[in-house]
C-alpha cells in the first residue's frame, strides 16, 4: 500500500495544483501552475478560457513527474476537485463554444423563462418569491439563452468545470454529485438531477440532455484515456474517481466529518461548514451543498470575497511589506502577522462588517462593507486586524445560525485555506469563537479531501470514516485566551450583531442614489 499514491487535481480560482498523496494523507509531491486572471469584456463579467484550465492541468501533472522524479505508474487513481459555480458550454464535438463563466461573474438577466402561475403563487405564500427571482436572474444558462441564443442553440453539453475536466480525462460526460453547486436543476436534498415536475426545469433554460451523468463521491467515473495520458503523463487506464467541489473536499480533508466540528475556510470566499447526514437549510429555502461523502450535506455559511480582503489590503496598503518580503525572499502575508500582533484585541474599537459583495438574503442584495469607530490612534495595522476580526465575527454569526437550525452545538474548529497559515489569524479566531481552533496537518486540504474520495473508491479503506481517520490529523491547536474572548464577546454582541440592521437602510439609500450595487 505504501508504494501507491493518489493524484489530486485541484483547479482553484488562482492556480491549478497536482498533488500526490500517500495513503496516510501525506503530501509526496506537488506542482502548481498559476492561472491567468479572469478577463472581463464588460464590467462585472469574469470569464476564463476552458482550454486554459485544461492546459494548466496538463502542465501541473507533467511538472510533477519531471520535478520530483515520481514514476507515474505508482499512481493508483486520480480525483478532480474544482472551484464551484464555473460553467462550460460544449458543442457536439466536445469543444467549448464560449469562455467559461466563472463563479466571480456578476452578470444577470431580467428576461427569464416563464414559470407556471401556481408555482409563483406558492413561492409568494412561502415568502421566497424574491429569492427565486434572484436565482433565475443570476443563472448563467438564462443569460446565455437571452444574450447569445446562437451559442445556446449549439450547446450540446452544459457542464460544471469539474465535469469538463473529467470529460477531458476520461472522455465521458460524467461528474460527481458532490460537485453540483450552481444555478442548475439539481435536487440538493435528493442529491440528483431534479425530477421532471420540479420547478427548476421551468425556471432555468437548461435541458436534461445537456447535463452529465452523476455519480456519488468515491465512484469510478472512468479511466484516463490515451489522449489524456499523452497530455498529462498519467498512465492510460488509471481509474478516475468522483470527488467533490473544493469547499466540500476541504471539509473532509480537514477531518470534519462529525456535525459538532466546524470547518472554517479562510480562502477567496470565507466559509464555515459542518457535515451532516440530515438535510438542513441554514437560511430557509437556500439548500445545503453536497458533501464530499455520499448521502451527506455541507451546512455552509459563506462570506463572499472573504479572505480576498487580505489581498485587497496587501495591494492597497501593504507596499512596505511587499518590498520587505521581496528583500527577505518570503511572502508578504508572512509579515502581516507583525501588524496583527502590534494591535490589541478589538483593534481599539475599529469594527469591520465584511460584506464587500452583496448577498441573496443574509446579507441582502443592497449590502456593502463598512468600517466604524475610527479615531486618531488608528493605523493601517488596526485596519488589517479589524479585517481579520470582522471576518471571524461574520463566521461566528454563521456558526450560531448553523447551530440554531441543526440543533447541534459546534464544540471545536478546524481552519483551512490561506489564512490557516497565519498564527495570528488562528489565535484571533480561537479568541472570537471561544473554542479550540486547529489547523490540519497539511495545508492542501481540498486536495486531501479528493484523495480521500479516491482512497475509498479504490478500496484502500472500507468506508469514509476509516479513510478520514487514517488520512487526516490535527496540526497546531490554539486555545482561546479568556481575557481576549471576553473583549470579543462584548464587541460581537453589543456592536457587530447590530451593525447590519442599523446600516441596512443607509445601504439601500446608497444603492438607489448611486446604482451600486446594481439594483436587482
Amino acid at each position: 500500500m505504501s508504494e501507491q499514491y493518489l493524484l489530486s487535481i485541484d483547479n482553484g480560482t488562482q492556480s491549478v495544483r497536482a498533488i500526490l498523496f500517500d495513503l496516510r494523507g501525506n503530501i509526496v509531491a506537488k506542482s502548481q501552475v498559476h492561472l491567468e486572471a479572469y478577463f472581463s469584456a464588460h464590467p462585472g463579467w469574469a470569464e476564463h478560457h476552458a482550454e486554459d484550465y485544461w492546459q494548466a492541468v496538463c502542465q501541473a501533472c507533467q511538472r510533477l513527474w519531471v520535478a520530483h522524479g515520481i514514476e507515474p505508474t505508482r499512481v493508483a487513481g486520480v480525483a478532480v476537485t474544482t472551484q464551484r459555480g464555473t460553467v462550460v458550454n460544449l458543442d457536439k464535438q466536445g469543444q467549448p463554444l464560449r469562455p467559461a463563466i466563472t463563479w466571480l461573474d456578476q452578470r444577470r438577466t431580467d428576461v427569464v423563462p416563464p414559470v407556471h402561475p401556481l408555482w409563483l403563487a406558492a413561492f409568494r405564500v412561502a415568502g421566497v418569491h424574491d429569492t427565486i427571482q434572484f436565482l433565475r436572474g443570476e443563472a448563467e444558462a438564462n443569460w446565455i439563452k437571452v444574450n447569445q441564443p446562437e451559442i445556446w442553440e449549439k450547446t450540446d453539453k452544459f457542464l460544471m468545470l469539474s465535469g469538463y475536466l473529467n470529460y477531458r480525462l476520461c472522455h465521458r460526460f460524467v461528474d460527481s454529485t458532490g460537485s453540483q453547486v450552481g444555478y442548475i436543476p439539481f435536487d440538493y436534498k435528493g442529491l440528483k438531477w431534479a425530477g421532471k415536475l420540479d420547478w427548476k426545469w421551468q425556471a432555468l433554460a437548461v435541458r436534461p440532455e445537456t447535463l452529465p451523468e452523476l455519480l456519488p463521491p468515491g465512484s469510478v467515473l472512468g479511466a484516463i484515456t490515451a489522449e489524456a495520458a499523452a497530455a498529462t503523463g498519467i498512465p492510460a487506464g488509471t481509474p478516475l474517481i468522483a470527488a467533490a467541489a473544493d469547499k466540500a473536499c476541504e471539509v473532509i480533508g480537514a477531518g470534519c466529518q462529525q456535525p459538532h466540528i466546524g470547518c472554517l475556510s479562510y480562502g477567496t470566499t470565507a466559509t464555515i461548514n459542518t457535515t451532516s447526514r440530515k438535510y438542513v437549510e441554514v437560511v430557509p429555502f437556500i439548500p445545503p451543498y453536497p458533501a464530499a461523502i455520499p448521502v451527506a450535506y455541507s451546512n455552509e455559511v459563506q462570506i463572499f470575497r472573504g479572505y480576498w480582503m487580505v489581498n485587497w489590503f496587501k495591494e492597497q496598503f501593504g507596499h512596505h511589506e511587499k518590498i520587505q518580503a521581496e528583500q527577505q525572499g518570503v511572502l508578504p502575508e508572512a509579515l502581516f502577522d507583525e501588524l496583527v500582533n502590534a494591535v490589541p484585541p478589538g483593534s481599539m474599537g475599529l469594527m469591520l462588517q465584511p460584506y464587500w459583495t452583496p448577498g441573496i438574503k443574509v446579507p441582502g442584495p443592497e449590502a456593502k462593507g463598512a468600517m466604524i469607530g475610527f479615531g486618531d490612534v488608528h493605523t493601517r495595522a488596526h485596519m488589517y486586524r479589524a479585517i481579520l476580526e470582522g471576518l471571524a465575527y461574520a463566521l461566528r454569526d454563521g456558526k450560531e445560525r448553523i447551530e440554531k437550525r441543526s440543533g447541534v452545538a459546534i464544540t471545536s474548529l478546524r481552519i483551512s485555506g490561506g489564512g490557516s497559515q497565519s498564527d495570528a489569524a488562528m489565535q484571533l479566531t480561537a479568541d472570537i469563537f471561544g473554542l479550540p481552533t486547529s489547523r490540519p496537518h497539511v495545508y492542501e486540504t481540498s486536495g486531501l479531501g479528493a484523495a480521500i474520495d479516491a482512497a475509498v473508491g479504490l478500496g484502500f479503506y472500507p468506508d469514509f470514516a476509516s479513510a478520514i481517520a487514517a488520512m487526516t490529523r490535527i496540526g497546531d491547536t490554539f486555545e482561546p485566551i479568556a481575557h481576549h474572548h471576553q473583549i470579543y464577546n462584548e464587541l460581537y454582541h453589543r456592536v457587530y450583531q447590530k451593525m447590519y440592521a442599523r446600516l441596512q437602510p443607509l445601504y439601500k439609500e446608497i444603492q438607489q442614489i448611486t446604482g451600486y450595487p446594481q439594483m436587482r
